[in-house]
């Protein structure tokens, strides 16, 4: 006999009728037989679904409560003095680009409306030359 031996009735608690089983299963229902077993099925689950939806619940909340505070948000900004004082750090002087088109003939047979920096091709067209000339592929903002 083995020391994880589970109880085995011999009567269905439903009907009374004997329980004849030649391998008992973790799985099988220990108390119903094989007719009377279908329809007690669900109430068989009941019981440890809620548990496990439970146990799932408390995980979840425990992981929260022991996650640490996020740190606070901190914006630093430059001040800058309009009186006229030269700073060691100065603001960084913004270039702008000329942003044109492709340009280059696609399977359609049009000129390829990708915006990119500089008079070049888009990362699709390299190598390929362009069908308008420049002044149409700058973009005048």
């Amino acid at each position: 006999m083995s020391i994880l031996t589970l109880y085995r009735p011999n009567f269905c608690c439903e009907c009374g009728a004997k329980i004849v089983r030649l391998r008992w299963h973790v799985w099988t229902s220990r108390k119903f037989c094989s007719s009377c077993q279908p329809h007690f099925r669900k109430v068989h689950w009941v019981q440890p679904a809620l548990g496990f939806v439970a146990l799932m619940f408390l995980g979840v909340m425990f992981g929260r409560a022991i996650r640490p505070a996020p740190p606070p948000l901190v914006i630093q900004r430059n001040i800058v003095s309009s009186s006229g004082t030269s700073s060691p750090e100065q603001a960084p002087s913004i270039v702008i680009e000329d942003t044109y088109l492709c340009g280059a003939r696609t399977k359609k047979g049009t000129p390829c409306s990708r915006r990119v920096h500089g008079p070049v091709r888009c990362w699709q067209h390299k190598g390929v030359p362009a069908m308008l000339p420049l002044e149409k592929l700058k973009i005048k903002e």
